[in-house]
């Protein structure tokens, strides 16, 4: 499949009215919230709207969220492109792949692959960039692996439970 919205063993696409109570189970999944700085959790309603929204241009939104699905059509998690500025060509990428049995399969790999493909070919950026706590191994890798070099660190930038850490500033420069 030559798709520009596929990668491997993932498919994205975009929000439907039935991803509502999915999610509203990610959204309020209190164990994840550190990494997406959620501090509260969502309503139904609030996601319904959100969904709504969703539907409008990234050049009106500044954001785009997509769901990451596996060759079954089963959603796996979301990827974001937030903070788009289409002046300077760029914009921040954040992933999720929600349940731990989902995890380690590439499915975040290919859809970074998949969204930087999307981001060159149609929106015409020439960078992504991510934040990324520095303690959060596994994402990094990922990331990493995709491209993305840390070209920086936030010391203790981010509050946690535990006290304060830092947070590392990746970027994937694309031709």
């Amino acid at each position: 499949m030559n798709n520009q919205l596929t990668h491997g063993k993932i498919v994205l696409r975009s929000l439907e009215p039935e991803d509502v109570d999915l999610l509203y189970r990610w959204e309020n999944n209190m164990e994840i919230w550190e990494f997406s700085n959620t501090r509260s959790p969502f309503s139904r309603h609030i996601l319904a709207e959100y969904i709504k929204n969703s539907a409008r241009d990234i050049y009106e939104n500044k954001q785009l969220r997509l769901i990451i699905a596996n060759w079954e059509r089963h959603p796996v998690g979301a990827i974001d492109l937030f903070d788009f500025d289409p002046y300077h060509m760029r914009a921040g990428v954040g992933i999720l792949v929600h349940n731990v049995k989902d995890r380690n399969q590439g499915y975040a790999y290919d859809a970074l692959e998949a969204l930087s493909g999307y981001a060159v070919n149609s929106l015409g950026l020439k960078q992504l960039f991510a934040n990324i706590g520095a303690d959060n191994k596994t994402s990094i890798k990922v990331f990493e692996k995709a491209g993305f070099v840390r070209n920086g660190v936030k010391k203790y930038w981010l509050k946690t439970n535990t006290g304060w850490k830092d947070e590392y500033f990746f970027q994937k420069i694309m031709a």
